[in-house]
């Protein structure tokens, strides 16, 4: 019994951190995490993704995935990336320790036929310990400014078709 339970715990505990390691693609609302777009002018627009996690090319993939459906949304068909940023912010927390003193009274009470008496003891204690392991966590966004066009693409690595890229980054259920 013993063993399947730490079996089922260890399996649940791979199932939440594949879960948490892969970033949503979605709306950024309260912690800032997801894509969302500013517009600079009619056909320009600076599109970020942010994401926990250490996948920098999935973070950079879904930053151009919501530019190809900006452009299609607003009437155009392709997109040039002018400026591409990625920002990796990384926290590591170092291994903890502790050392600690306690005092405390032990009291006893002793009863006879017709009496009883409570005597106090003093106790000490000591403790100690390490935390090892540490923790690192990482967030990582992807900003790019793009440029929207419409009809034949321009001819160079920086520019997209806005349906294919669609077609091709959008998250597969």
């Amino acid at each position: 019994m013993k063993t399947l339970n730490i079996m089922l715990f260890t399996a649940l505990t791979l199932v939440l951190a594949g879960c948490s390691s892969q970033p949503d693609y979605r709306k950024a609302e309260g912690s800032g995490y997801g894509y969302q777009e500013t517009k600079i002018s009619d056909t320009q627009y600076r599109v970020s993704f942010k994401a926990r996690g250490s996948d920098k090319t999935k973070a950079m993939d879904y930053a151009l995935l919501r530019a190809a459906e900006v452009t299609l949304e607003n009437g155009y068909d392709w997109f040039v990336v002018t400026h591409r940023e990625t920002l990796v912010d990384r926290e590591r927390v170092q291994p903890d320790t502790s050392l600690g003193y306690t005092s405390s009274r032990d009291m006893v009470t002793r009863c006879g036929l017709v009496t009883c008496t409570t005597t106090s003891y003093p106790r000490t204690s000591m403790s100690a310990g390490v935390h090892i392991g540490g923790n690192e966590s990482s967030e990582i966004q992807s900003i790019l400014e793009v440029k929207l066009g419409k009809g034949m693409r321009p001819d160079t690595d920086y520019s997209f078709s806005a349906q294919e890229v669609k077609d091709n980054l959008s998250p597969k259920e």
